[in-house]
């Protein structure tokens, strides 16, 4: 079974026909009284628009049992192929609304067609100037009566076996664009809740937030659409465990909802919140899984584990410090500069004065030993406090 016949079985169509009685006619040169010297523009150049030939009042119920069929698909379902998708478990009931609103649609038509000639001789007191052009543009209630009607067909669509790859590829498209159009529509839904009851409100009652019910019973049941709509139900639904059964919603949680409500009204986002709900998710595996993830292989066989590469560990486990013998290492670091032919250059001139040098090692000079001692008045008085010398162990360790 190919894909598009997985998601199609799972679905049936529901087609409504609606007509409706328009009660319009072009407006023709004739109909028009120009004053001298007028003259009206080309037909190609501009048209004339229409003339009404009823009060629309007279039409709206019609249009509103159309819009209410609709709404009935739309709850559950979404728009293709000029129709409404809905999921197969809901058929039931929407034929059974689809029904009470033909029977009613019936009941107007006939009390509609009763009243014709009333209707249209109203119209033309109330626009007695024009009674002319209306007169000359009514149409005779059997034909109205042809122009009103209210029906429907469910239908189950199935790609053909021996469909060619041009079909399949085309039914292909067509089914990928439902999901964008449930993100569609359930973002239309939720502008109209910002709009109607949640931007500048303080605080709102459970009533205010059937919309949001009612957008989550729709994603549930299209779930099968799109992979990310079952993450975004289960988002909805952490929210609503938390709104209290009774009293006003208001502060944080209001603000929460209204934030809910703003990435609903964005299909982008909510496709793209989707996608990250379910990265968030941890990974599922049954059994089958966890026996697929077993090692193959016979099983009287022992298998060995992997033998650890001792440099792996050897930068982990403490090791001594290697021994250091400071005066192999620094012992002879002076050697040449106080035996060197450098030196020697550099005692002739520069360090001849303040130090003399005997046998290797290092001397005060001769007037230094001269020099009188120090009083300690009058060394430099300091601020803070006086900074200890360091000891032989912090020497000691500060070099090894």
């Amino acid at each position: 079974m190919t894909q598009c016949n997985k998601i199609l079985d799972r679905v049936v169509l529901v087609k409504i026909e609606a007509n409706i009685y328009g009660a319009r006619k072009k407006l023709r040169k004739e109909d028009l009284v120009l004053a001298d010297g007028s003259e009206l523009p080309p037909e190609d150049l501009a048209s004339l628009g229409s003339k009404r030939l009823l009060d629309p009042d007279e039409l709206a119920d019609f249009n509103r049992l159309k819009k209410a069929g609709e709404r009935h698909c739309l709850r559950v379902g979404t728009r293709f192929m000029g129709g409404f998708v809905v999921p197969v478990e809901h058929t039931a009931d929407i034929v059974a609304e689809l029904e009470k609103i033909a029977l009613a649609f019936a009941t107007k038509k006939a009390s509609f067609l009763a009243g014709y000639d009333d209707a249209v001789r109203d119209w033309i007191a109330k626009h007695p100037s024009f009674a002319g052009i209306i007169e000359k543009a009514i149409d005779p209630m059997p034909y109205v009566a042809t122009k009103l009607g209210f029906n429907f067909m469910v239908v189950a669509i199935r790609q053909p076996e021996a469909a060619s790859p041009g079909d399949v590829a085309r039914l292909e498209q067509q089914i990928d664009s439902i999901g964008g159009q449930l993100f569609h529509e359930v973002a239309v839904d939720a502008q109209l809740l910002l709009e109607q009851s949640l931007i500048g409100k303080e605080q709102v009652t459970r009533n205010a937030l059937r919309p949001i019910k009612r957008i989550r019973d729709k994603l549930d049941g299209l779930g099968f659409l799109d992979h990310r709509v079952a993450p975004i139900v289960r988002w909805i639904d952490t929210l609503l465990q938390t709104i209290p059964s009774r009293g006003a919603i208001e502060g944080a949680l209001l603000q929460e909802i209204l934030a809910m409500t703003l990435l609903l009204a964005n299909p982008d986002q909510l496709r793209r919140h989707g996608e990250g709900l379910l990265t968030m998710q941890p990974a599922v595996t049954d059994d089958d899984d966890t026996e697929a993830l077993e090692p193959l292989g016979d099983e009287t066989t022992p298998v060995s584990p992997p033998a650890a590469d001792p440099l792996q560990f050897s930068l982990l486990e403490p090791t001594a410090a290697p021994a250091i013998d400071p005066e192999a290492l620094f012992g002879d670091l002076f050697d040449d500069l106080l035996t060197g032919d450098g030196y020697q250059e550099a005692n002739d001139s520069t360090y001849a004065n303040p130090v003399s040098v005997s046998d290797g090692k290092l001397e005060p000079p001769a007037l230094a030993a001269q020099a009188p001692k120090a009083d300690p008045e009058d060394e430099p008085q300091t601020r803070g406090n006086a900074v200890p010398e360091p000891s032989a162990k912090v020497v000691a360790d500060f070099w090894f």
